[in-house]
């Protein structure tokens, strides 16, 4: 049974997700298979969860497959970034929540007030993919930058299009004099978290700041969740943003190739981004799947803008209410079927070492 999302009520428990306010980003590419075969359903009810924009397109997929095979059941995910997801489940009001960004040690403590008996929260790795530079920029539509311009760019230090440094990275363009407009999130974001990252690990004499969910360097205009950013480089010649390959893809944008210092300079696809994962350590400990990336690799094939989207857990203490319809449901997201459809849609599916072991660490939730 194919479906295409955003044409078609699957059940009539379906919920559909909701944005908080420009988030959605609903009617992905091409028809999308519902049909799992032995999917286990949780018992009848209700699941709220929120957190990342970064997975909204994933998790879009992972509900309507779900509740089209478990109909007694409604999951509720609100795309509200990954700053507010993490407050809410730190607030006890959803039963996980959707991170581009790891917590801090304090949250990590905050939530033993909220997971019972003792529990705390975990990092559970479930999507990746990698961040996409997108621009809008009449007659160019191959641009190569690199760290450093890119810092400069976001730090409104280089200002037009035809800047020497960004002319020395594309000779055989025609590069418009035409002002440069660089957007960012306005709202708390792992994405933007990711993207500092990389531009720090990456060119730190040119991005001093240290990532944050929330926006350090200067200038710049703002807009409100990843499909806000979209909407400010659609509308503005001369812009450029930053989000998730799948906004980019269904938006038909053109994105930047990355000069690494690799052979060629590496284009945002899922197989490289995929390479970029497979290079990540677990650095978490006692149960907690937390993962360290190379952002500033040079290696052939590897695109470093990426981010891994964490599931916020209690490993255990959990709401007994929700409990089953918790596991049930992150056991299809992890297992092969639900982990299978990402590539479907841009996203890269976690590599097979780690993936088992977030399935062995909801098995263990209590």
């Amino acid at each position: 049974m194919k479906l295409r999302l955003g044409a078609v009520l699957v059940s009539g428990a379906l919920v559909l997700l909701t944005a908080c306010g420009t988030d959605d980003n609903s009617g992905l590419p091409g028809a999308v298979d519902f049909s799992v075969e032995n999917l286990r359903c949780a018992p009848s009810g209700t699941l709220l969860a929120s957190g990342s924009s970064a997975q909204a397109n994933a998790m879009e997929v992972w509900v309507n497959t779900y509740q089209a095979n478990c109909e007694d059941s409604q999951i509720n995910y609100k795309a509200t970034g990954s700053g507010a997801g993490v407050q809410e489940f730190l607030q006890g009001t959803t039963a996980f929540a959707g991170s581009d960004s790891q917590l801090t040690e304090s949250e990590v403590e905050e939530s033993r007030r909220v997971c019972r008996d003792g529990g705390r929260a975990v990092h559970l790795p479930m999507v990746a993919g990698p961040i996409a530079v997108a621009y809008q920029l009449p007659g160019v539509d191959d641009l190569v930058l690199d760290a450093e311009t890119l810092a400069r760019i976001f730090d409104s230090d280089i200002r037009r299009w035809n800047d020497p440094a960004i002319a020395e990275l594309n000779p055989d363009a025609r590069l418009p004099d035409i002002p440069i407009t660089p957007f960012h999130r306005s709202d708390g974001s792992g994405t933007t978290d990711n993207f500092t990252s990389y531009l720090n690990a990456s060119a730190p004499e040119a991005w001093p700041y240290e990532p944050d969910k929330s926006w350090r360097g200067r200038g710049g205009q703002s807009a409100d969740g990843s499909s806000g950013l979209v909407g400010m480089v659609q509308q503005n010649p001369g812009a450029i943003s930053y989000f998730e390959l799948s906004y980019a893809h269904q938006n038909d944008l053109d994105t930047v190739r990355l000069d690494t210092g690799a052979d060629e300079p590496v284009e945002a696809t899922v197989e490289n981004s995929s390479n970029a994962v497979a290079q990540a350590d677990v650095t978490g400990e006692d149960g907690d799947l937390a993962l360290e990336l190379d952002y500033a690799t040079r290696e052939t094939g590897v695109y470093p803008i990426v981010l891994v989207t964490y599931e916020i857990v209690c490993d255990r203490g959990n709401d007994p209410a929700t409990l089953d319809l918790v596991k049930a449901f992150l056991t299809y997201t992890a297992g092969e079927d639900g982990q299978r459809a990402l590539g479907e849609i841009d996203y890269a599916p976690i590599s097979d070492d780690i993936i088992q072991q977030v399935r062995q660490r909801i098995d263990a939730m209590d």
